[in-house]
């Protein structure tokens, strides 16, 4: 149940996608896991998201991706969606995420928020979260409230920095 939190958390995919995931698509070596994009599904896309090393390492021995008789195939997670969802949403009441907020698609909002606010490129996050439309990634740029405040502190961060320059110049 914890990996598949840290992987909705840590690769914004999408529910269906994380529990389609096969064994053989943890890319050990590019350090990155590579979902097919299930709401292009004619399409037959792929796409790989990085995620931390440590991350990895810890998908690897949970789910015991290196032992060589194990089918590369088999998915991570053999629950079916409404199971997925229920553990999601204990994961988060756990973690005091507010109610209306605690379920998985609120875990892709926030990684696609969260990457526009560290100031990924939008490509780059239409990419990981598996976009064929950049307005649709743009969405998660359109930020309000406690998001807003801080985009606008950064935006501001240069005009205090005159201003305390000009400050300490004029005395």
């Amino acid at each position: 149940m914890g990996t598949f939190c840290l992987t909705l958390a840590y690769t914004g995919s999408r529910i269906s996608e994380a529990l389609a995931l096969p064994r053989e698509r943890v890319d050990v070596s590019n350090i990155a896991i590579v979902f097919r994009t299930l709401k292009r599904r004619k399409d037959d896309i792929y796409r790989a998201v990085l995620v931390p090393p440590q991350f990895i390492a810890i998908l690897r021995r949970v789910h015991d991706l290196d032992a060589i008789d194990r089918d590369p195939k088999e998915r991570l997670w053999k629950w079916g969606r409404t199971t997925a969802w229920k553990h999601v949403k204990r994961v988060m009441r756990d973690a005091d995420i507010l109610e209306g907020l605690a379920m998985p698609k609120a875990a892709r909002h926030a990684f696609g928020v969260e990457a526009g606010q560290r100031g990924i490129p939008l490509n780059v996050v239409q990419r990981w979260l598996g976009h064929a439309r950049i307005e649709t990634t743009a969405i998660y740029a359109g930020a309000i409230g406690e998001e807003e405040r801080n985009l606008a502190r950064r935006g501001w961060s240069s005009i205090e920095l005159a201003i305390s320059k000009r400050a300490l110049n004029s005395e």
